[in-house]
């Protein structure tokens, strides 16, 4: 009895180590562990999904995050996952959800997913795997929206926390600004030539800048997607001094926005466009 006992068991243990290497359980980067649905709601808000965005989720589990912004939010997107047994999931919930035609699930390496059409992206992934992924998150186009709960992108300060169950956190992907630009704006006495001096470390920018020559703080530099803004006081007369309060859109080596000179009933407002001659 105990040799048969024995010898049944010695076969089966054969046979499952002689099955092929295809059929044995795959090893993924990041386990699936459900995210609440307080938590995808609360994502999803601070990533303010609307209806013309484009959500990928990134590690896509069961797909109720790419549900809930395309019920809840009224966004499409696509869902990303290696698990086919949780892709077949996600295809049959977003089915019942009545939802299937503005979500895709799709099963690949995350790694090699073309992210470029996201306006958003959500992630549940473990910190090695955000560091990996985060030189092609910041290469994404300026001001695509990138929300994460738990974890973060190493020293890339979210540009937004929030905490409701679980830390949540947003990055705006910044325009690339660092370098040298250059510019003319109309000031009392003609037109004078600016000078930037940017340096940037993601979304956190300073510099100084150059008027006729002469050198000026810039003050209160900030940079949100390809939105900036920066203030220069013009203090060549002491007498007249003003802050010069710029705001502006980033476009590759443009930036081109509206200048307000001074407040009050002196203010005055102009275009300005600055080119960029250098890049850092």
């Amino acid at each position: 009895m105990r040799k048969s006992l024995l010898l049944n068991v010695f076969l089966c243990f054969s046979a499952f180590a002689l099955l092929p290497r295809a059929q044995a359980q795959p090893m993924f980067d990041v386990p699936f562990v459900p995210t609440p649905h307080v938590v995808i709601d609360e994502m999803l808000r601070l990533a303010d999904v609307k209806p013309g965005d484009f959500v990928m989720d990134l590690g896509s589990g069961d797909g109720r995050v790419l549900i809930t912004a395309a019920k809840k939010f009224g966004a499409r997107g696509i869902g990303v996952d290696l698990d086919e047994q949780l892709i077949f999931q996600s295809e049959a919930a977003a089915e019942q959800a009545g939802v299937a035609d503005r979500v895709k699930f799709l099963q690949q390496d995350l790694f090699k997913t073309d992210l470029t059409q996201a306006t958003v992206i959500t992630m549940y992934l473990l910190p090695g795997v955000m560091m990996r992924l985060r030189p092609q998150l910041f290469a994404l186009r300026p001001g695509t929206r990138l929300v994460s709960h738990d974890f973060r992108l190493g020293d890339w300060s979210p540009d937004v926390t929030t905490q409701i169950r679980k830390n949540t956190f947003l990055w705006i992907v910044p325009a690339k600004v660092a370098g040298k630009w250059q510019m003319k704006i109309p000031l009392p006495g003609g037109d004078h030539a600016i000078t930037l001096e940017l340096r940037q470390k993601y979304q956190e920018i300073d510099g100084f800048a150059q008027i006729d020559g002469r050198h000026a703080q810039i003050w209160e530099p900030r940079l949100s997607g390809d939105r900036l803004s920066f203030v220069i006081v013009d203090d060549r007369d002491r007498d007249s001094e003003a802050s010069l309060y710029f705001e502006g859109r980033v476009s590759g080596d443009v930036i081109a926005g509206r200048l307000r000179r001074g407040a009050g009933n002196a203010q005055t407002i102009h275009d300005w466009r600055a080119v960029r001659v250098a890049a850092q």
